[in-house]
């Protein structure tokens, strides 16, 4: 099991040539996951209304945030160079229905349900189901050619930090992915609540926060100096970002696959912060890919 917690880690690709196709594949440590799932297992049946269309709000990208980027195709997508302070890509899509009915015959009822293609090939699903796994598969296939890692999971809930502390570091805190060499990640909500996104003009680093360091620094126990950084960088706190007042968090929406950018040694823009939604008692689960 991976967790987005005090020591998590994720292996990944970093970022290739449109044109690459790594035989082997390299691997890099990013810490801090937003990612956390399980393998795959099954619970008694859970049935859940999908939300009627006519209550969902159409999405609409922020118009007034220079940090994103509407992309109209995958390849546009993989290629597109962060820069300029653009840290997010979007490509906008309307996918089909059926993935609710996915979710309902999936039947999963705690956690996270990890989700593979034969899996989804065995789901008994009607015509607008097939046409939903159709879209999953895919677009499994689509990151996995560009050489990366997906993961679908069936999400009810991501385990929390047991003992929080000054800063939480679970993935229903504000957030940046990082890394060791360049990367980037993927991510698609394709069924349920959908990630959320701070500008990073309206988030202030939790270890600046003054009371928040003194915090750490008791807990530390020491001065602070490179050793204190060096601990707070171990323990992810350094990834983790409070709103400020008048913050205006942005939805990622339904079906739309993003690519954000992570903290890595030079990166050209500053990571794009996020969060995963609140779990809300009665809400059918969320469908997430991510890479």
């Amino acid at each position: 099991m991976w967790l987005l917690a005090l020591t998590a880690v994720k292996v990944l690709n970093p970022i290739l040539p449109s044109s690459t196709a790594p035989d082997t594949e390299p691997q890099i440590a990013k810490r801090c996951s937003p990612s956390p799932f399980q393998p795959s297992f099954f619970r008694r049946l859970r049935y859940y209304r999908p939300l009627p269309t006519s209550r969902m709000s159409p999405f609409i990208l922020p118009s007034d945030n220079p940090r994103i980027k509407r992309v109209h195709s995958f390849d546009e997508l993989v290629t597109t160079r962060f820069a300029a302070g653009v840290n997010a890509l979007c490509w906008q899509r309307e996918l089909p229905d059926g993935f609710g009915e996915v979710v309902t015959t999936l039947g999963a009822d705690e956690g996270i349900t990890s989700l593979d293609e034969p899996i989804l090939q065995a789901l008994v699903v009607g015509a607008t189901g097939r046409a939903a796994v159709a879209v999953l598969i895919a677009d499994l296939r689509l990151l996995r050619d560009r050489g990366l890692s997906p993961v679908l999971d069936c999400i009810l809930g991501y385990p929390r930090d047991d003992e929080p502390g000054p800063v939480p570091t679970d993935v229903y805190s504000f957030h940046a992915d990082s890394a060791t060499v360049e990367a980037d990640t993927y991510l698609c909500t394709y069924y349920g609540a959908t990630s959320e996104g701070l500008r990073n003009e309206e988030a202030q680093q939790r270890v600046t926060i003054p009371s928040t360091r003194v915090e750490l620094l008791t807990q530390f126990g020491g001065a602070d100096n490179g050793e204190f950084q060096e601990y707070l960088k171990e323990n992810c706190y350094d990834l983790h970002y409070a709103a400020l007042p008048a913050a205006r968090p942005f939805e990622f929406g339904v079906g739309n696959l993003w690519r954000i950018a992570i903290d890595y040694p030079g990166s050209p823009v500053p990571p794009c912060i996020h969060r995963a939604p609140e779990n809300i008692p009665g809400q059918p689960p969320r469908l997430l890919l991510i890479s």
